[in-house]
């Protein structure tokens, strides 16, 4: 883990793509897009069906990981709203666990806004602790500090010749209405079986204003390794 300052807050980034915030004893994971593959195979694309069970592994090592009490996700957690009656016994078996072992809360997202927490958990549209915003899509306008997932962000580069392609935040960082640092972060697709969108996007980037400076960070050897996107200045 490699400590990130969002917020006027210490957060912790994970090299497994998710982020932990000490205060709260909570981690976070956005797009867990489960039976994605079940989705694709019901629509004759035949792809190994075990997404789910990749995806709560790691969930669960994330949690002996950080020492989460907590788990939040902020949307898109299943690939569809009817994805949780496919769950196949052995991954709900898995999620069942990991809902009896923490506090577990879902935000609901574009991809499941009608879903059903069948093997446990607490159904929300959105949630906010201590004045941060929990919500599955960024809102372009919004002051308070806010947490989302949504865009799938990725940082590419080009280095010596080489196209480098890594999930990342993206945070931005302005000044609260209440004269306080304030910020708002998109956090990396968790999922086994997810893409990613540039974090450079035009759209990432309007939907974090107002903003003074967009960065997209990602660790790197136990450090947060941070590249500029965005700047007021620019």
């Amino acid at each position: 883990m490699v400590p990130l300052s969002f917020a006027g807050q210490e957060w912790f980034l994970t090299e497994g793509r998710a982020l932990y915030w000490p205060r709260e004893h909570a981690l976070l994971v956005a797009d867990l897009h489960l039976e994605k593959g079940s989705f694709f195979a019901g629509h004759g694309q035949m792809i190994p069906p075990y997404d789910s069970r990749e995806t709560l592994e790691r969930v669960a090592l994330a949690i002996r990981e950080t020492g989460a009490r907590r788990v939040i996700t902020l949307g898109d957690n299943f690939h569809d709203s009817k994805g949780s009656a496919r769950l196949e016994p052995h991954a709900c078996g898995m999620l069942e666990a990991l809902t009896k072992a923490v506090d577990w809360v879902w935000i609901t997202g574009n991809h499941d806004p009608d879903m059903e927490a069948r093997c446990g958990g607490t159904l929300v549209e959105e949630l906010e602790i201590g004045g941060t915003i929990l919500r599955h899509r960024a809102q372009k306008g919004e002051t308070r500090p806010e947490l989302s997932g949504h865009y799938h962000p990725r940082l590419q580069l080009t280095v010596h010749r080489r196209h480098i392609r890594r999930p990342c935040a993206v945070v931005s960082a302005n000044e609260g209405t209440d004269g306080k640092p304030s910020g708002r972060m998109i956090l990396p697709a968790f999922g086994a079986y997810t893409g990613g969108m540039n974090a450079a996007d035009p759209a990432i980037l309007r939907a974090l204003q107002p903003a003074d400076t967009i960065d997209a960070v990602v660790p790197a050897k136990g450090r947060l390794a941070r590249f500029n996107l965005w700047s007021n200045a620019a």
